[in-house]
């Protein structure tokens, strides 16, 4: 048995890949999943709701912790002329989510990263599921990481549970940008907007 966690750099569990279909406005993304990565099953309920959640993008947007791909895909699925930046900390997720790009016939940019600490550059969007079981000072961090490299009224969307606490983090983010309000409720979740 392994000490893994989804966030860990580098799994060390057994490959276990599986492929899932899922439907998604009209369009049958397919997507290939393996052991040591967040949701190796299906997509997050969380994330699917971040994702048909999302205000109009635009520009160069970051899918911090994005896992094998799934917002990534979701999102270049519904505005195909992002420019999209995929990072993640844990190797084994950040290359499913570059085969996943691409068994989508897309395109993204990824980078390894422990949070920002790899990120360059500014971003008109920063999407995120974040990584709830790191803990708390780990999360925070990465939302004001987030408002760092987000250009002058760049967005900030993340989906965070009620129970994990979404209203204390609503709290936090009123205090770190210039706007936040929740933009959607569903099952628990609730869709965060930030504004810088």
């Amino acid at each position: 048995m392994t000490n893994d966690h989804y966030y860990s750099a580098a799994p060390e569990s057994a490959h276990r890949y599986a492929e899932c279909a899922y439907a998604y406005r009209g369009e049958t993304l397919r997507f290939m999943t393996d052991a040591g990565v967040f949701s190796k099953q299906h997509i997050d309920p969380g994330s699917e709701i971040l994702c048909k959640s999302l205000p109009e993008l635009h520009g160069r947007v970051l899918d911090m912790g994005c896992g094998w791909g799934a917002m990534t895909v979701m999102t270049l699925s519904r505005f195909p002329s992002l420019e999209v930046t995929m990072a993640d900390v844990n190797e084994r997720a950040l290359d499913l989510a570059v085969r996943n790009v691409q068994k989508n016939s897309m395109q993204a940019k990824a980078v390894l990263s422990d949070g920002f600490a790899n990120i360059e550059g500014e971003f008109d969007a920063v999407i995120t599921n974040p990584p709830i079981r790191a803990g708390k000072a780990v999360i925070y961090q990465m939302f004001a990481d987030a408002k760092a490299h987000l250009a002058d009224g760049g967005i900030l969307v993340l989906v965070i549970r009620k129970q994990q606490g979404a209203p204390s983090a609503l709290k936090y983010l009123k205090e770190l940008y210039a706007e936040a309000e929740t933009i959607e409720r569903d099952g628990g979740y609730w869709v965060i907007a930030c504004r810088k």
